[in-house]
């Protein structure tokens, strides 16, 4: 899937409109979190190297309608800093007003919109609203890939009225992900993780083909042990999805795919952190217990499959580590990955989260930035915002 990116068009003297994913964690009005700011940097300095006028669009939370606390303002504010320059953010993302700011722009100019959900025609790919953010530009760039499986109009509805190419970030996003699908350096290994087997089916079936081994921890993990006959005491158990994980398992039988679950779990009494905690058989969970991560003879039966991979994709955590009782999983898988010689490539989400907070972020190949977009390509779907773009 090769798109044109910047690279591929002159901007020099022109206005591009940059579609950016800037929908980051807010605490008291700060920014808790700015990867997801700091990913767009090399793209918008480029256009700026390059003599281009910028204009940001981002949404930012959910809301439904004008809402102070989600307004772009501090985004604008940290964004300036990191870019030495100034952001001029604007009350609006469309207008009369708007429209006459964007005109008077200079080459090396960087303006923020408004919050695009503001305005509920966004979200509905409302084409009068598309043409609108179009009449602020003479070029479409689209930098976010964490919202290019929406069928917006700042996704899509623009990128059909306007030369439309990828950042750089989308690019990278594409590369990596692509190369996993299409071929990956062997032996694949695929680690999957997170609460539910639902959110993950279309990503397995896509992948099993091209794995050489599966592993699965997480809460999903317990629906699978459940599907082959273990005692799982109370923890999460999807009961309308052990015929498909039993489907599963055979499937990866007959496809020759090792798929690995856990052969021993930190079972808890409640999920706290001064719960009382205790490592027990993943088969025998006892009575009243909840797994609430893997245990120790399985992060080193998880990680021997990890350190011989040429390539590997990592979505979801092994347990709750937000709580310190049951981070110890996540950590282990975090460190086998960042210490193997393969490609590795974490999903988006949580699982990002958790390699930052262990610190293995810069040993990292590849972050991916997208949670629903980077599970809906992996399942193979074409997301709309991609479709979108030129072809290189």
């Amino acid at each position: 899937m090769s798109k044109k990116t910047v690279r591929d068009i002159d901007v020099a003297g022109r206005r591009v409109f940059v579609r950016v994913d800037f929908n980051v964690p807010l605490d008291h009005g700060r920014i808790a979190d700015d990867r997801r700011i700091r990913a767009a940097l090399p793209t918008i300095t480029y256009l700026l190297d390059h003599g281009a006028a910028v204009i940001l669009a981002s949404h930012l939370g959910r809301p439904k309608g004008p809402d102070d606390a989600l307004r772009m303002d501090p985004v604008a504010g940290h964004l300036g800093e990191l870019l030495h320059r100034p952001v001029r953010k604007l009350n609006d993302c469309v207008g009369p007003e708007v429209e006459a700011t964007v005109r008077a722009m200079r080459p090396g100019d960087v303006i923020l919109l408004e919050n695009l959900r503001f305005h509920k025609e966004e979200e509905a790919n409302d084409p009068a609203f598309a043409r609108a953010l179009a009449r602020l530009a003479d070029v479409y760039v689209n930098d976010a890939f964490g919202t290019a499986h929406r069928a917006h109009a700042s996704t899509v509805g623009v990128a059909q009225l306007l030369p439309a190419v990828a950042g750089f970030l989308m690019e990278r996003e594409l590369t990596y992900l692509g190369k996993v699908l299409q071929h990956p350096t062997a032996p694949l290994v695929v680690i999957l993780g997170g609460k539910k087997v639902e959110d993950k089916i279309g990503v397995i079936r896509n992948l099993l083909p091209l794995a050489s081994t599966m592993l699965i921890g997480g809460g999903m993990c317990y629906t699978f042990l459940r599907a082959t006959g273990a005692r799982i005491g109370g923890s999460l158990c999807e009961h309308d999805k052990l015929e498909l994980a039993r489907e599963i398992v055979a499937d990866a039988d007959r496809r020759g795919v090792r798929l690995l679950l856990p052969l021993d779990v930190v079972a808890a009494d409640r999920a706290a952190a001064d719960a009382s905690v205790q490592v027990v058989d993943a088969r025998e969970i006892p009575d009243g217990w909840i797994g609430l991560d893997i245990g120790p003879r399985t992060e080193a039966a998880f990680a021997a499959p990890i350190a011989a991979a040429g390539t590997i994709l990592w979505n979801g955590p092994m347990g709750v580590f937000e709580l310190a009782p049951f981070a110890g999983g996540t950590r282990a898988i975090a460190r086998a990955v960042a210490e193997s010689c393969g490609v590795s490539i974490v999903g988006g989400g949580d699982t990002a989260a958790a390699v930052e907070q262990f610190g293995y972020a810069d040993m990292i190949t590849h972050i991916s930035t997208g949670g629903g977009a980077t599970l809906e390509f992996m399942e193979g779907v074409t997301l709309p915002g991609v479709a979108a773009l030129q072809d290189a």
